[in-house]
């Protein structure tokens, strides 16, 4: 059960952790308790009202309660504009604008981590502060490395080979919500948390469809030592290892015709895994998770295959002549165990919007460890920022505060031997 806000208490809690701390250190006090708050879902974001909490914490500059005069003073009817832009400059609106800057924070992420968005769940998200880069990797030891060594000789070093993968450039994006002089009179609240829910929303949706177009190949950008590679192939291509052996640069990973009905269809997915080789080593590659995406008309068939304990066979003995024996019945463990399975309503659009027919496309299911196929190198996560106060979009929009929403990354496809694409 959620805390009812107490608008006074806060106000008392703000006046006193600014007698304390001082104004700014107080704003902060005040603003660390309302997120702690929302973290332990002691309230949301939307039980508050955004004029009530303008009317509790906009203090004079000496920390005396002006809330209300304050609130009164967004009004056009109420003074002139000088004698409003002065009434606005005397006031302290920090802890106003830090909390609400918290809640809108909260509700732009309400949106952001929707339960539909499926890819962002499951690609590695890698951290960087670069814009594009050349990811360097050691180049796995070979066996034949692996030598007998006689009594009193050295062991061998194990080498650097060069190996590396090129992620492409990042992109930004982001939105801007805007509280007006009127959402505040008015107490607009509930269409303040609409547009912020939304922002968060797009921007989810956004690199939703981004990382769906990776997984469904729409999006190419596989680049291993300075070559570009399809993510999904049918035959593979062969290159020169570095160390002199040819190896398989490309994949095998794509299975037409094996429409997701029963045990034997993923079983013919691990069948094309186990013929898929290391670049490096030509080693069989070793999967650490296992996870399968389906369009959403196959979320029933995903859950009959993967979720069931066991299968039944029926060995009907009867003939035309005696069509009244009784079959016999073979009952087995389910040999598929160790997978999750998602449906993603936007990889099915994706590949509609890749000029897929629908009744093909809802056919469509990926397998694999997408941790270490697909990568999202991110420049930083969604965050919400404040405008600077009194700004010129105050006097021309009424708008009296801003927060800008945005993130930073790009999607990136790491190693296409992890993800085995199977149309129907």
């Amino acid at each position: 059960m959620r805390t009812r806000i107490n608008y006074r208490r806060l106000q008392e809690s703000y006046a006193d952790a600014r007698h304390k701390h001082g104004r700014r250190e107080g704003s902060r006090v005040i603003k660390r308790f309302i997120r702690e708050s929302l973290e332990a879902d002691e309230f949301k974001a939307s039980d508050f009202s955004i004029r009530q909490l303008a009317e509790a914490l906009v203090l004079t500059k000496e920390g005396e309660p002006c809330g209300r005069e304050w609130v009164e003073s967004l009004n056009p009817a109420n003074g002139d504009g000088m004698e409003l832009a002065e009434a606005v400059n005397a006031v302290d609106t920090s802890a106003f604008s830090n909390i609400t800057q918290e809640l809108i924070s909260d509700m732009v992420m309400e949106g952001y981590e929707q339960a539909g968005l499926v890819m962002s769940n499951l690609v590695r998200t890698v951290p960087t502060t670069k814009d594009g880069e050349r990811i360097p990797g050691m180049g796995q030891l070979l066996e034949s490395d692996i030598e007998k060594i006689d009594e009193a000789h050295p062991y061998p070093m194990a080498g650097f080979g060069e190996d590396y993968i090129e992620t492409p450039t990042t992109d930004k994006r982001g939105l801007i919500v805007p509280v007006t002089k009127e959402a505040i009179f008015f107490d607009r609240t509930n269409l303040v948390a609409v547009r912020a829910r939304e922002v968060g929303e797009v921007l989810g949706v956004n690199k939703e469809k981004r990382l769906s177009d990776l997984l469904i190949g729409q999006t190419n950008n596989y680049r291993w030592r300075g070559t570009t590679y399809g993510t999904y192939s049918t035959d593979g291509t062969s290159t020169a290892h570095y160390s002199g052996t040819t190896v398989l640069a490309g994949v095998i990973n794509k299975l037409a015709g094996n429409e997701l009905v029963d045990w034997t269809d993923v079983d013919a997915a691990e069948q094309l895994f186990a013929e898929i080789l290391s670049p490096t080593t030509g080693e069989p590659v070793v999967l650490s998770a296992k996870s399968v995406v389906v369009m959403p008309a196959y979320s029933h068939a995903a859950k009959r295959v993967f979720n069931a304990t066991e299968i039944r066979y029926n060995n009907v003995t009867g003939t035309a002549a005696n069509a009244y024996d009784a079959p016999t019945t073979t009952i087995l463990s389910n040999p598929i165990t160790g997978y999750t399975w998602y449906a993603s309503p936007w990889a099915y659009r994706r590949l509609i919007a890749a000029s897929v027919s629908a009744g093909d496309a809802k056919k469509y299911w990926f397998v694999g460890d997408f941790q270490k196929a697909f990568w999202y190198m991110e420049n930083w996560p969604i965050t919400v920022t404040q405008a600077p106060a009194n700004s010129e979009a105050e006097f021309v929009q009424d708008i009296v505060l801003r927060f800008k929403a945005s993130e930073r990354g790009v999607g990136m496809v790491a190693d296409p031997r992890y993800v085995v694409m199977c149309t129907g």
